[in-house]
């Protein structure tokens, strides 16, 4: 088909309606040169664009269609979660080959449309555009947040405790016993049921966009700095030391693991740290909590039903030339070693 009878294809406006209200601030959505959108009063926007290219996120062996777009869509979602902002409306870029059939686009905006829906955000417009090699999926989304309400990397102090929002390195396993098994990727309830769970946090990872609301609203008495641990909590946790000017110490022995992820691990010899530090794509959130307020941001997530975990503190920068940077202790008498600035980058 042609690129316009592509684009009504995928154009779901009309099947699953985006109101034209003040709750969905959507006055024109997809089907004009652009979107019309208005933003709630007293509201800053919060924009942030990510991007999917085949070979280098994903492959045949470890995703299906749908699953790039729903892993396009919550990795640019996490972004805002990240800012304590709430999402509204999403972009996307397609650029795909000629080569790719009708049935695997529907499917592929099918797991972009499944994930927006999941989060309240309505897809306003985008672009299509042919590839000369390989799939390319690019996702803007744009968020709102209370006026300089935004929670930022660069607001951690000396004498925050740092905490992360859930079990880490559960995608980075995954990914490595999806490689492992090799093969076109299929259903998860094909895979063996020891590596489901794996395999689905690297698949369908959840933004946490539950936890950015209730980070927001605790707010900058409570909550210092904030970033998601999209290429590990190692490449993180250096951000935020960079960016604040801090020094940051995580304890090994307190960095949350999921009991398969563990169990995967020792099957396949490997150190289930390293899958937490270095593996990325977990999309939890990890941010510093403002001394003495650790209880209090404890108690707000289990009002929510959610949970988080201290795993280390934040100190001045170091004396002896390291200056700002992150150390490791494996258990709570080690006085610490340097974490390098690993984790995956793009152009190392």
């Amino acid at each position: 088909m042609d690129e316009f009878a592509l684009i009504r294809m995928l154009n779901r406006s009309r099947a699953t309606g985006i109101p034209d209200d003040t709750k969905s601030g959507v006055a024109v959505g997809i089907g004009d040169d652009a979107a019309v959108l208005r933003p709630a009063g007293g509201k800053e926007l919060i924009v942030s664009c990510d991007t999917m290219v085949e070979s280098v996120h994903f492959k045949p062996e470890t995703m299906t269609y749908a699953d790039i777009g729903y892993k396009a869509m919550a990795s640019s979602l996490s972004d805002l979660a990240a800012m304590g902002a709430e999402p509204r409306w999403a972009l996307i870029a397609l650029a795909a080959p000629r080569t790719s059939s009708a049935e695997e686009l529907r499917e592929l905006y099918d797991g972009l449309y499944a994930c927006a829906e999941q989060y309240g955000t309505a897809i306003v417009g985008g672009d299509t555009t042919s590839s000369p090699s390989g799939l390319t999926v690019t996702v803007t989304v744009i968020g709102e947040a209370a006026a300089e309400g935004a929670l930022l990397r660069s607001a951690a102090k000396p004498g925050d405790a740092v905490f992360v929002t859930g079990p880490l390195g559960g995608s980075a396993a995954g990914l490595h016993a999806l490689l492992e098994r090799g093969g076109r990727a299929g259903p998860l309830h094909e895979l063996p049921e020891s590596i489901r769970p794996l395999a689905k946090a690297h698949r369908l990872p959840e933004p946490r966009i539950d936890a950015g609301r209730i980070l927001a609203a605790a707010g900058t008495r409570v909550c210092g700095a904030l970033n998601d641990i999209s290429d590990g909590l190692a490449s993180e946790a250096w951000e935020i030391a960079e960016a604040s000017g801090v020094h940051i110490v995580l304890f090994g022995d307190r960095i949350p693991q999921s009991d398969e992820l563990r169990d995967y691990a020792a099957a396949v010899k490997a150190d289930p740290l390293d899958f937490a530090l270095y593996g990325g794509e977990d999309y939890e959130l990890v941010g510093t909590v403002r001394q003495g307020k650790a209880d209090e941001l404890a108690a707000l997530f289990e009002r929510a039903g959610k949970r988080i975990w201290i795993v280390g503190e934040v100190a001045e920068p170091m004396t002896d030339g390291e200056g700002t940077g992150v150390t490791l202790a494996r258990s709570g008498g080690e006085s610490g070693t340097p974490v390098g600035k690993k984790g995956y980058n793009h152009f190392a």
